[in-house]
């Protein structure tokens, strides 16, 4: 399963938008998106199928030249006992002299026969649609992004256990080798040890390999832990490679170096009170980064986060909502569920059919791209490492079905449409996430792009999520999961206009399945301000704790 979103937003010259976002799962680089990913499955699955026939049609010449040799074999036996006798008939003599003239010609004919051709020129014309090494760095990249959200040591990831199909497949110690060498090229030097630790251990554990070995992994392992500190263990693992190639120029070096400033490290150790060892100990391992909130936002991933209490709890209801006795939904209300109090999240169940939701991936899939972000400095849209899906955008006007879709969220949610931006679509695929940000910015930001600020988000989401992929809302600890056919609405903007602080949120990685989704969202003018008072007065049909 694939993760895809679609966003939906109300542009005004003056004003706000609404955001709409509908989700389900696929893929982040050109070749990690589930829905790109998908069509690289059955481009394998081709190419296997041509490979196989490559395969016959080698086995197919080779038989009719063993049994070309076999025939010759019996006749050289016979011949050679008595060749005066053999070429003393007249036929003998001709078909030697035939065979030699010609059958040896075809034959040879046949041996040069390039079986390959076929397949050759299907590997081609597939090759431009392959993975990249771009794509493959971001593959390895996501694996540690999953790895540090939820906690994964490598020997699960190595193994596949975090994973519930029963067609998942094994790291091998060349990959192990791999994800290291990725990290060890960013500089991270702590998923560097990691994943060389990884593939030492299961090169001790008997597994093979025809390109890696313990002495190109120990020197990878030596340098990552000396330059995170572990200055001990950096001259534990050069030993060890010394002594199985104690010929090796770098670690030779190294280890004279290693010792020197371990020498060094003892005496300053020994003026270091119990605070500061403590401080450079804790300084070792994964560093902080750009993201003030990580942990808090990585532990809403995990579902560790902030627990409301049993009395707001007991405020959260479901409801069948008609939005003020709205024609549509007098007799047909939808259901209504509190995913939070403040600010107030809500989700609609079962707003959009199975069909609808297959067709505007149909739609979204071809226009797939790297999705973007406002850059505030520059004020132009850019790719951006904290942002990693795909999206595409549909306007009304190209199907009937997005048409609808737009008609039926303004009839739920009283906000207009005629000033929203295009329907959004966003895919999310291996490790594809969005980290914590607003979805309202900056009144300048909006005027360069022509548009006014996002009133409101709305994410629908168009598939189940097996793990991973919450929307979480990193000041107030709400973690609100994927659920097919299931729309999230919140206000980012106050009566005011002033952006809503508290509506900070995130996508988090999805660990296991793929989420697409769709966002829709609003302008604020004066006409939209006034239906923002008017939705506090709907009409509650009915009012309990969940049942849906």
């Amino acid at each position: 399963v694939v993760p895809w979103l679609v966003f939906f937003f109300y542009p005004s010259s003056s004003s706000a938008v609404l955001l709409v976002h509908i989700a389900s799962a696929d893929r982040v680089n050109t070749a990690c998106f589930p829905g790109q990913m998908t069509d690289l499955l059955f481009m394998e699955k081709d190419l296997v199928m041509s490979l196989k026939d490559y395969i016959r049609a080698e086995e197919d010449k080779l038989q009719q030249i063993r049994r070309w040799a076999d025939k010759l074999e019996a006749l050289s036996a016979a011949a050679t006992e008595d060749p005066e006798g053999f070429l003393g008939q007249p036929v003998n003599a001709f078909k030697l002299i035939k065979r030699l003239n010609t059958e040896w010609t075809e034959l040879e004919s046949l041996v040069l026969m390039d079986m390959s051709d076929v397949f050759v020129s299907n590997l081609t014309i597939q090759r431009q649609n392959f993975p990249s090494d771009d794509d493959q760095t971001g593959a390895a990249k996501a694996l540690m992004r999953l790895q540090d959200t939820y906690q994964l040591d490598t020997d699960t990831i190595s193994t596949g256990l975090f994973s519930v199909t029963p067609a998942h497949l094994t790291l091998t110690v060349d990959d192990c080798y791999d994800l290291g060498k990725v990290a060890y090229s960013e500089a991270d030097y702590y998923h560097t040890e990691l994943w060389m630790a990884q593939a030492l251990k299961q090169l001790d554990q008997g597994e093979t390999s025809s390109t890696v070995d313990a002495v190109a992994i120990l020197d990878y392992l030596s340098y990552s832990v000396y330059q995170q500190g572990g200055l001990r263990r950096a001259l534990d693992f050069t030993k060890q490679l010394l002594e199985l190639d104690p010929t090796h120029q770098r670690a030779n070096g190294n280890l004279k170096y290693f010792e020197y400033q371990l020498s060094k490290q003892k005496k300053v150790e020994g003026r270091e009170d119990e605070e500061q060892q403590k401080q450079r100990k804790e300084s070792q391992g994964r560093h902080d980064d750009y993201l003030p909130e990580r942990n808090k936002y990585e532990k809403l991933c995990r579902s560790e986060g902030i627990r409301m209490t049993p009395r707001r709890q007991s405020r959260l209801f479901c409801r069948y909502y008609d939005n003020g006795r709205h024609p549509r939904f007098v007799i047909g209300p939808v259901k209504q569920e509190d995913e939070w109090d403040r600010p107030h999240i809500v989700r609609y169940h079962d707003v959009v059919s199975e069909k609808e939701m297959e067709k505007v991936k149909e739609l979204a899939k071809p226009r797939l791209r790297r999705a973007t972000v406002h850059d505030p400095q520059t004020g132009k849209l850019t790719t951006a490492h904290y942002r990693v899906s795909k999206s595409a955008w549909l306007a009304a006007f190209e199907h009937p079905v997005v048409d609808t879709i737009n008609q039926r969220i303004e009839d739920i949610t009283g906000l207009d449409i005629s000033t929203a931006e295009d329907l959004q679509v966003a895919n999310y695929g291996i490790g594809g996430q969005y980290e914590p940000h607003f979805d309202f910015g900056r009144p300048d930001a909006f005027e360069e792009l022509g548009t006014g600020n996002r009133i409101a988000t709305w994410l629908l989401y168009m598939s189940d999520v097996q793990a991973g992929g919450a929307t979480v809302f990193t000041d107030i600890g709400a973690s609100v999961k994927p659920k097919k056919g299931t729309a999230v609405f919140w206000y980012n903007l106050h009566r005011s206009g002033e952006g809503d602080y508290l509506t900070r949120h995130a996508a988090c990685p999805v660990l296991l399945g793929n989420k697409w989704g769709e966002f829709f969202s609003p302008a604020d003018t004066p006409e939209i301000q006034d239906l923002l008072k008017a939705t506090e007065n709907v009409l509650i049909v009915f009012d309990q704790r969940c049942w849906f």
